[in-house]
């Protein structure tokens, strides 16, 4: 009985602010249907149906988050930084970074898009795997970061710095790609599982100030996609040089 208490824990304000988000989005919609769309009746409902499911979604992921993947995150991250292997989460969470850039819903999105505008000569799949790789080596980065207790700014400055030159080089269809990329892989997935988690890593080491220290990563996993894309770009502007 107490589990299940638990388990709805909060829901009420869950509930609250998903109503929040889609009622201006639902009541701009019906503005525009009276004034402009006239979309036929089939059309709105099934929008509705569609509006209610998302509602339902947005309230059980939101609700998943607060009960389970924050509290996990922050518990994984102490865990290991208190039991003297602090060292693990370097590969720990490159592992987490490639599975939850995988599991990621907006960068399946992104990467259907991407298959679909090229007409399928930007494989989806392809995409999907290089930002998984490049989040997960942007995590391992973070966590080392944490670990060793190295600055932050030269990480980002740096790597800024690379990818303003990397726009020069790589091919321009993977211009807009790569910077569309680093803020869909910045998701739910990731600022929920892998912030609590650097969070919970500077908490148990000590020394480390999880403001100063645990805070940062999402900046690292929204520039990793940028640099592995416009690297991708790169390659597929040689290839296009050697087949011209």
């Amino acid at each position: 009985m107490i589990a299940e208490f638990a388990l709805f824990s909060g829901i009420g304000d869950v509930i609250q602010d998903a109503f929040i988000a889609l009622i201006p989005l639902s009541i701009f919609f019906i503005l525009f249907q009276i004034l402009y769309l006239k979309l036929p009746t089939g059309h709105v409902i099934n929008l509705f149906k569609g509006i209610l499911f998302t509602l339902i979604g947005m309230v059980l992921f939101l609700q998943g988050v607060h009960i389970a993947f924050i509290p996990a995150g922050n518990s994984i991250g102490t865990f290991f930084s208190t039991i003297g292997k602090a060292w693990m989460l370097i590969p720990f969470g490159f592992f987490l970074g490639m599975l939850a850039t995988y599991a990621e819903p907006a960068v399946r999105i992104l990467c259907y898009e991407i298959e679909k505008s090229s007409s399928g000569f930007i494989k989806g799949k392809l995409i999907l795997y290089t930002l998984s790789l490049g989040v997960g080596i942007a995590v391992a980065i973070g966590m080392a970061r944490i670990v060793y207790g190295f600055s932050f700014l030269p990480i980002i400055i740096t790597g800024y710095a690379i990818a303003i030159l990397l726009l020069w080089l790589s091919d321009r269809d993977f211009v807009g790609i790569a910077f569309d990329s680093g803020g869909v892989a910045t998701g739910p997935m990731a600022v929920t599982f892998l912030m609590a988690l650097a969070v919970g890593a500077a908490a148990g080491i000590e020394g480390r100030d999880p403001v100063i220290d645990g805070f940062g990563l999402i900046a690292l996993i929204a520039l990793a996609p940028i640099l592995s894309i416009l690297i991708l770009g790169i390659i597929f502007r040689i290839k296009k040089v050697k087949t011209s």
